[in-house]
C-alpha cells in the first residue's frame, strides 16, 4: 500500500506539512519516492529525564523532533536512516511499560508508547519499512550499533569503581562504547570509534583495555558487543536512556506530565483501513477530528517516568 501513496497528492501534502512544522530548523524532506508512513508522539528516554517527542516514519528514514507547539511547530530535527535501524522490545515491569530500543550506528535510545497496541503498531511498521528497504537495496542489516546511555538519575555512584559518589564537583561521564555512567577517574582515556565520530571519544577504562588489544578495523565490532552489555540502569531493572546528550538542555514549553496526544496515524495500512478508507485517505488529507485523544497519564509506565525527579 505504501507504493500506492508515492505519487499521491495526500502524501505530498503530508510531507509538506511536516516540513512546515519544522520550518527553518529542519531540512527538506520531500524527495522522489519518499512516503510518510506514519506519525505520532512517543516518550523518549533522554539522559536526564523522559521527554515527549514527535516521530515521523517515512519509508526510508525515521525523523523526530522536540514539540514546541503540538501539531504546529517542532525543532531539533533528527533524521535516522532506516537501513541502519534495529529494534528490540523491552519487557514490561512495574515502572516502565510499552517500550523498545531504537538502535543505529551513531545513536541509540529507548522510547515508550502510551499503550501496548501503539507499541505493536510502531514496531511492526518500522520493521516492515526496514525489511522492504533492505530487500530493495540488497544490503544486509547493520550489526553494530551505538550504546544506549544509562540515564544520569539511575547512577548515583560510578558504575565501575563503585566508590565515587556523583556530586556537583564529581561529574558523571558516559562511556561511548558501553554507555555506562562512570567517574572521571574511570574514563580518562579516549578511543576512535569510526562509526560514531571522526574524533576519539571518551571510553571507560575497561572498554579502552578491550579496544586497544584488538586488530585495526575490529574495534567497532568489539564496541558493539560492549554496547550490548549495558542495557539496564544501576539498579538492574530499568531502561537505558539516550546515546547522546544533545537534547538534555532543551527547555520544555509545557509540562510533559500533563500533555496529551492523539493516537498515531499510519497511512495506507490495509490491516487498519478498508479499501474505501484507503481511497479516501489518498484523495483527501487526514482529518484531525477523526483521531482519539490519549493522555500519557493513562499509561502508568509513561506517567511515572515522566513525573520522575529532574536532574
Amino acid at each position: 500500500m505504501v507504493d500506492r501513496l508515492v505519487n499521491s497528492e495526500a502524501n505530498t501534502r503530508r510531507i509538506a506539512s511536516v516540513e512546515n512544522c519544522f520550518g527553518s530548523s529542519g531540512v527538506p524532506l520531500a524527495v522522489p519516492g519518499r512516503v510518510l508512513v506514519g506519525e505520532g508522539v512517543l516518550t523518549k528516554m533522554c539522559r536526564k529525564r523522559p521527554k515527549s517527542r514527535q516521530f515521523f516514519l517515512f519509508n526510508d528514514i525515521l525523523v523526530y523532533g522536540n514539540i514546541v507547539i503540538g501539531k504546529k511547530k517542532y525543532n531539533k530535527q533528527h533524521i535516522m536512516p532506516l537501513e541502519e535501524v534495529s529494534l528490540d522490545s523491552i519487557v514490561d515491569n512495574q515502572q516502565y511499560r510499552n517500550g523498545w530500543y531504537i538502535r543505529t550506528t551513531t545513536k541509540s535510545f529507548v522510547v515508550y508508547a502510551a499503550t501496548s497496541t501503539e507499541k505493536q503498531e510502531w514496531m511492526a511498521h518500522i520493521n516492515k519499512c526496514v525489511e522492504d528497504l533492505l530487500r530493495k537495496s540488497g544490503k544486509k542489516p547493520v550489526e553494530n550499533h551505538a550504546a544506549v546511555w544509562v540515564p544520569d538519575t539511575d547512577a548515583s555512584i560510578c558504575m565501575h569503581c563503585k566508590r565515587t559518589q556523583f556530586t556537583f564537583i564529581q561529574r558523571r561521564h558516559h562511556c561511548r562504547s558501553c554507555g555506562a555512567v562512570v567517574c572521571a577517574g574511570c574514563s580518562s582515556k579516549k578511543f576512535l570509534l569510526p562509526q560514531q565520530s571522526t574524533k576519539s571519544l571518551r571510553v571507560c577504562d575497561a572498554c579502552y583495555e578491550r579496544l586497544k588489544h584488538v586488530p585495526s578495523g575490529a574495534g567497532e565490532e568489539l564496541a558493539g558487543a560492549a554496547a550490548g552489555g549495558v542495557k539496564h540502569n544501576a539498579s538492574g531493572h530499568g531502561p537505558a536512556g539516550d546515546s547522546s546528550n544533545d537534547e538534555d538542555t532543551d527547555e520544555e514549553t509545557t509540562s510533559p506530565g500533563g500533555e496529551s496526544h492523539d493516537e498515531p496515524r499510519f497511512y495506507g495500512d490495509s490491516s487498519v483501513l478498508s479499501a474505501d478508507d484507503i481511497q479516501s485517505t489518498i484523495a483527501t488529507p487526514p482529518s484531525s477530528s477523526s483521531t482519539t485523544t490519549v493522555s500519557p497519564s493513562q499509561n502508568p509506565a509513561v506517567a511515572s517516568s515522566m513525573t520522575g525527579p529532574h536532574c
